[in-house]
């Protein structure tokens, strides 16, 4: 069984004792995933199988974050997952790379609409 398709709700959470996370929505469909919140949007692939996936995304800013501090600012920032899932939900840790810093973090998804 693969990952289901469909509009999931998406909990970031920094570790190592950086402060910030973040939550918005992401669209995983047939191994592409397309997301955001009201100041980023992220889209990459990923691939899955047997209660495990993994994948690639790139994060950037599509609106000024006048008042808000993001952890990695205007950079563009490229990431790497991997983690399991079933089928309401999805965890993931993996490693953010904002121009010379790298940044860890665990991520849960959370099924609001399957396709």
């Amino acid at each position: 069984m693969t990952i289901r398709n469909g509009l999931y709700h998406i909990r970031i959470e920094m570790l190592d004792a950086v402060q910030g996370g973040n939550q918005g929505v992401m669209v995983l469909r047939d191994g592409t995933m397309r997301g955001g919140d009201s100041f980023f949007f992220a889209y990459g692939t990923y691939t899955s199988a047997a209660g495990k996936w993994k994948g690639e995304l790139t994060n950037e800013e599509h609106s000024p974050s006048f008042d808000e501090r993001p952890v990695w600012g205007r950079k563009v920032v490229t990431i790497g997952f991997s983690g399991t899932y079933n089928d309401e939900t999805a965890y993931g840790e993996g490693i953010a790379l904002a121009g010379k810093q790298s940044i860890r973090f665990k991520g849960n998804l959370r099924l609001l609409v399957p396709d």
